[in-house]
């Protein structure tokens, strides 16, 4: 997993100096780019014709609405990668987010069924959120641990104290809010697809067209020139892990929803969260993380797992073709950039 996500622009630059490398490194990386799409379209031919009931708009809402946890989810860890740099070694990583879900709706689902209302319960959820991102923060950017190790540690801390609080059981909750996000909604799509799609719109709005999200890019791809421009680097790769703490509150919330309370065994979702993120940058135009890439990485593993369900497939199967993904993904990414390097 220690490889760096290349960018395509410098392609150009080396041109003069290496013609072959460089027009090889720009054929593989449209390759790759398009053959991710294309994949895409094989993966949704396939089980349409496989399984009758595929591409129907229930289906597909039904795939939106599986996906919207794991999505919110990775969005957070893009947020991460972008501002920390593709390396997931040294760079930008969050492996507490899985963790941090299961606290959030932990702390909802016990605060629901003690009476507080939606308000202290959602609040509290979201503080919790945030309270493990500056944890994070703080371990990365003030005690300078590599970002893997202490997210590591904070996610094997958060997760000792989801087990504290719920006594490894479930803790059922039924609240106003629950029960609007576990509706259905128009067109007979569930409300939890309408919230991953209106979550990924603001956020990436937010970190694709606004100065702070330029600025964000400038800081994980360019460290030493974006300090040397004066932009404050640590603050901003603190910020990712807040946002990212964020959205693992607002994960945690849609969780409670989902499985109507709180259950242990959150961190089975650490790998399909970090497939999607990886994955995600094969989606967008320049090979870089984005959060619509990241989007469109969700629905292809939301689709992906619903053609094996359709299909009768072992669910089993999906843990391998999830870690081929990764494999895949950071092979091609890490071929791609070994020219530069010569």
């Amino acid at each position: 997993m220690s490889a760096e996500i290349p960018f395509a622009e410098p392609l150009a630059a080396h041109l003069p100096q290496a013609p072959r490398a460089a027009l090889g490194r720009r054929l593989a990386t449209l390759v790759l780019r398009g053959g991710s799409l294309a994949v895409f379209v094989a993966v949704l031919v396939f089980f349409s014709l496989a399984a009758p009931f595929f591409l129907t708009i229930g289906n597909i809402g039904n795939v939106l609405a599986q996906s919207a946890i794991a999505g919110v989810l990775a969005i957070g860890l893009t947020i991460v990668v972008i501002a920390g740099g593709s390396n997931v070694v040294t760079g930008g990583i969050d492996l507490s987010l899985a963790a941090n879900m299961g606290l959030s709706a932990a702390v909802y689902a016990t605060l629901a069924q003690a009476g507080y209302g939606d308000p202290v319960a959602v609040l509290a959820a979201l503080a919790t959120g945030i309270a493990i991102g500056i944890v994070n923060a703080a371990a990365v950017t003030l005690a300078g641990i590599v970002p893997l190790l202490a997210t590591l540690a904070v996610m094997n801390v958060v997760a000792g104290v989801e087990l504290v609080l719920t006594q490894n059981t479930v803790i059922p909750a039924s609240t106003d809010l629950l029960a609007a996000l576990s509706a259905i909604g128009p067109y007979g799509i569930p409300v939890l697809a309408y919230v991953l799609l209106v979550f990924a719109a603001l956020v990436a709005a937010v970190v694709q067209y606004t100065p702070w999200g330029l600025r964000l890019y400038a800081v994980g791809e360019f460290p030493e020139a974006a300090r040397a421009a004066g932009l404050p680097v640590r603050r901003y790769l603190a910020a990712s892990f807040v946002v990212s703490g964020l959205c693992g509150g607002v994960a945690g919330i849609l969780s409670a929803s989902y499985l109507s309370g709180s259950t242990t065994g959150a961190g089975e979702m650490l790998l399909p969260v970090v497939v999607t993120a990886l994955l995600g940058t094969v989606f967008s135009r320049r090979l870089v993380p984005t959060v619509t890439g990241t989007l469109l990485s969700a629905l292809f593993v939301g689709f992906l797992v619903n053609g094996f369900q359709l299909l009768n497939i072992s669910s089993t199967l999906v843990s391998g073709v999830q870690g081929l993904l990764i494999l895949v993904v950071v092979s091609a990414t890490t071929v791609l950039r070994r020219p530069e390097s010569h």
